[in-house]
């Protein structure tokens, strides 16, 4: 079994890939340069390091290494595709940006999906391989959550879910059914910074866009989440189920629990 990975930044790529391997997959690495970490080398069986912007030269390997099911796995900052300097883009990759109507994620990520499709490679769901990596529905912390903070998680949880279905972002950050903040160009974690910036005790709620499909733009939480939680004062974070992935579980729920920090999966 033969799987391609595109690897930006953050520990989920390095965790799939090693996850992958220990179900028996060849695992053929394409390393976006300045985001995947170093060590993904010890894990693929294949790997290259290349620019974002070289659309072509990423075809071009996945297609000699014969990579016909890819995972997209790891964070690229949104704020990337107005920094040419970095991008560097290839012809190929200047088409495509600037075929799309409008530069939100969903637009963009379905083009990068038809341009991989017209080469016979096909964008597949991290969930079907690894659905122990989603979050499970209910309170995962010891500490639970007041009567107010569930309001709240219920406001937030409407206005997350309108904010992606226009293709914002996928956070809010509430408290008292006020919205503090909301997730745009700036990421999750500069989000719930800046709502520290106005109260304490909020509420952090990440969902999954509705119009999205999870193998294109997976809403991920992870240790590091909870750190910038604690810096930001924040107190709950609700994280839809099913629908979220969840890197180092048991590290981040043992971290959360130390800081006092609500961590529940929701449903509609």
């Amino acid at each position: 079994m033969q799987i391609g990975i595109i690897a930006a930044h953050g520990f989920l790529p390095l965790l799939v890939t090693k996850e992958l391997k220990k179900k028996g997959y060849t695992v053929i690495t394409v390393a976006l340069q300045g985001f995947a970490d170093n060590e993904l080398s010890i894990y693929s069986d294949q790997i290259k390091w290349i620019n974002i912007g070289k659309a072509g030269e990423i075809i071009d390997f996945l297609k000699k290494n014969k990579v016909k099911n890819l995972i997209l796995t790891g964070k690229v900052p949104k704020k990337i595709i107005f920094e040419r300097e970095k991008i560097k883009p290839d012809l190929r990759a200047l088409k495509m940006l600037f075929s799309a109507k409008l530069r939100g994620d969903n637009e963009i990520l379905s083009i990068i999906e038809k341009e991989f499709s017209k080469e016979g490679i096909e964008i597949i769901d991290l969930s079907e391989i690894l659905p122990e990596l989603l979050t499970p529905q209910g309170i995962l912390t010891k500490r639970k959550p007041t009567k107010e903070e569930w309001k709240d998680i219920e406001y937030g949880f409407i206005v997350a879910k309108k904010i992606g279905e226009l293709d914002i972002g996928q956070t809010v950050v509430v408290k008292e059914r006020s919205v503090i903040t909301v997730e745009a160009i700036e990421g999750t974690d500069e989000t719930i910074l800046r709502a520290g910036e106005f109260v304490k005790d909020s509420v952090v709620v990440k969902v999954s866009k509705p119009q999205q499909a999870l193998k294109l733009d997976p809403p991920t939480v992870g240790m590091d989440t909870i750190i910038t939680m604690e810096k930001a004062k924040a107190r709950v974070l609700a994280i839809e189920a099913g629908k979220t992935f969840i890197v180092e579980k048991d590290k981040m729920i043992k971290k959360a629990n130390e800081f006092n920090i609500t961590v529940v999966g929701i449903k509609p």
